[in-house]
């Protein structure tokens, strides 16, 4: 295989092929690609921008695609949509000047075994350069870069300006948020980063997370802002005995923790506890990790509060994960919300009478959220709401429903780069 420019390239083309055709996660394929540890930085960071790009505006591409292949009269098997879609997200999102977007998407061809469509690639791919401009400028952006069903599904939730809203969102490139262990004020000095209400920094342009000064020493984690929120529901948790179920990868686990709670943190993947483990030993804490299926395991003893961060389908994290977009379906809400009844009706089991649950899913899909608890109050579950206030979220009314839940939307705190999808709802353990 050629050296660079070809070869960030090609596993690029390596990494939507699996996105797109196998259904992987985008985290999961640039992590397990073979060849992308053996490049430079800078050819690694343009392979996840072309990836994170293509996939961030494949509505939109699409659409040019569908224009400049109508006119050609021509159906593409899906390397060679790909191999398209790349070369157009290099033209119209990338920067990548037409010349180089173009001839290296045709060497890219003759090297995929794809020769025989050089002239199909050239003549899609220059058409793009040319007219792509007035192509975008007629597109409805956010709409067409969402699938409908999550359209539709958050129209009925959140209105028409507010899906919207949270569409456009989805189109930018999230900050870096930092949860610190300690002294979140003079972390903001040290790093020149903003520290919103809720206690959590936020780094525009971060660079390499393990450049910023305090990764070796664990003054902080990544975690974004809406996800450090839930923890806060919990209040002063310190000397207390807390459960984390489905504690992977640790933010949370650290939050608690570094509250100086007793924490058990419980996962039924060896592999993220694993990981879980290490991102503790960096950060200095401490907590009893327990490989066991969540819905079904129980410790020995009662707890002072759960926090349970259900798997979901993620839809809160698209901005960050634009694969999510494309992947979930409706069927994926109705088996995750079946896994979350059995995930809340344990926890109930966990606490203590007075005991405190929260319980949260970074999905913007009522079905997984609000749906969810009053399924668990309808059951006859000894459990009451307790209300969420503004001011144990840093002041966020607007994420406060009037059911006293916690909802964050992406277009929140847009001024400041938005906020990641999050739904929690706080309950006490009855008699």
């Amino acid at each position: 295989m050629p050296k660079s420019p070809l070869l960030p390239r090609s596993y690029a083309l390596d990494i939507l092929g699996s996105v797109l055709g196998r259904q992987t996660p985008l985290g999961e394929a640039l992590e397990n690609h073979k060849g992308l540890a053996k490049l430079d930085r800078r050819d690694r960071a343009f392979v996840r921008l072309l990836a994170t790009a293509t996939l961030r505006h494949l509505g939109q591409i699409d659409d040019t695609l569908g224009i400049a292949l109508h006119i050609r009269g021509t159906r593409c098997k899906p390397d060679m949509r790909n191999l398209l879609r790349m070369g157009a997200a290099q033209l119209l999102f990338v920067g990548t000047p037409p010349h180089a977007a173009v001839n290296t998407s045709i060497q890219l061809a003759e090297i995929r075994g794809m020769i025989a469509f050089k002239r199909l690639i050239n003549a899609v791919l220059r058409k793009i350069a040319a007219d792509g401009e007035a192509m975008l400028a007629a597109q409805d952006a956010p709409r067409i870069n969402t699938p409908d069903w999550l359209w539709e599904s958050w129209v009925a939730a959140y209105g028409e300006a507010t899906t919207r809203a949270i569409a456009t969102a989805h189109l930018s490139e999230p900050p870096l948020d930092l949860t610190c262990r300690s002294a979140p004020e003079l972390w903001a000095q040290r790093l020149d980063a903003e520290l919103l209400p809720s206690g959590s920094l936020r780094l525009v342009k971060p660079g390499r997370v393990t450049e910023i000064a305090g990764y070796d020493e664990g003054g902080w984690w990544v975690q974004d802002a809406a996800a450090a929120l839930p923890a806060h529901l919990l209040g002063d948790v310190a000397g207390q005995d807390v459960i984390d179920l489905c504690a992977a990868p640790g933010g949370k686990t650290a939050q608690l923790a570094a509250g100086g709670a007793m924490v058990m943190a419980i996962d039924r993947s060896t592999k993220r506890l694993v990981r879980l483990r290490e991102n503790l030993d960096r950060l200095h804490l401490a907590a009893e990790l327990v490989e066991t299926d969540a819905a079904k395991g129980k410790p020995d003893k009662s707890a002072d509060a759960v926090l349970l961060d259900a798997p979901c389908t993620a839809t809160g994290t698209i901005r960050r994960n634009p694969d999510v977009a494309w992947q979930r379906t409706p069927k994926d809400v109705a088996r995750n919300a079946r896994g979350q009844d059995r995930l809340l009706a344990n926890a109930v089991t966990m606490l203590k009478p007075g005991g405190r649950l929260v319980y949260c899913v970074c999905s913007l899909q009522p079905e997984e959220g609000v749906a969810r608890i009053e399924a668990l109050l309808a059951s006859g579950a000894p459990v009451e709401r307790i209300a969420v206030t503004p001011d144990e979220i840093g002041g966020l009314a607007e994420a406060v429903t009037p059911a006293g839940d916690l909802r964050t939307l992406p277009c929140q705190l847009g001024g400041q780069g938005g906020l990641d999808g999050f739904f929690a709802a706080r309950l006490r353990r009855l008699a």
